[in-house]
């Protein structure tokens, strides 16, 4: 069995590529999938529609749009990896952690020990808090090959 991975979260460090890389050495049977990460293509993915001159519809336009993605994604996907980062807060994670916990997918949390008191709720519903890439690496290959 191949399992899906979702890789949701924070987009402005190499994490994602931490985890694949960890993957690939340890030969884990597992592919990945993630939303847009460029972030002004995301912030854009409604503009084909018509670019409203307010913001917030042109957030609300895009979001939907990018919805479509992301839904796909989860709904199809074993186990998802949703990472919040130090410089911005990721509403959007929180977001699909939530979504996640309410279709009964299976999540594992990866941010740094000072934003646990915040994520407390959504670190409750996960079945993994990692500190690290390589403890994601870690619980992937535990999860995926021992028997």
């Amino acid at each position: 069995m191949t399992w899906t991975i979702y890789l949701s979260g924070e987009i402005h460090t190499d994490w994602r590529d931490q985890i694949k890389q960890g993957a690939e050495e340890n030969g884990l049977p597992v592919a990945f999938v993630s939303p847009v990460t460029d972030h002004p293509a995301s912030d854009a993915a409604g503009d084909m529609l018509g670019k409203p001159e307010n913001g917030f519809w042109r957030d609300h336009q895009s979001s939907k749009v990018n919805a479509i993605r992301t839904k796909s994604l989860i709904e199809n996907c074993d186990i998802a990896v949703i990472r919040f980062g130090d410089q911005y807060k990721q509403w959007n994670a929180a977001f699909d952690a939530g979504y996640c916990a309410a279709m009964g997918r299976p999540y594992i949390t990866l941010h740094n020990e000072d934003i646990v008191h915040p994520l407390k709720e959504v670190d409750a519903a996960a079945m993994a808090w990692a500190q690290t890439p390589e403890q994601v690496v870690e619980v992937l290959q535990y999860v995926t090959t021992k028997t």
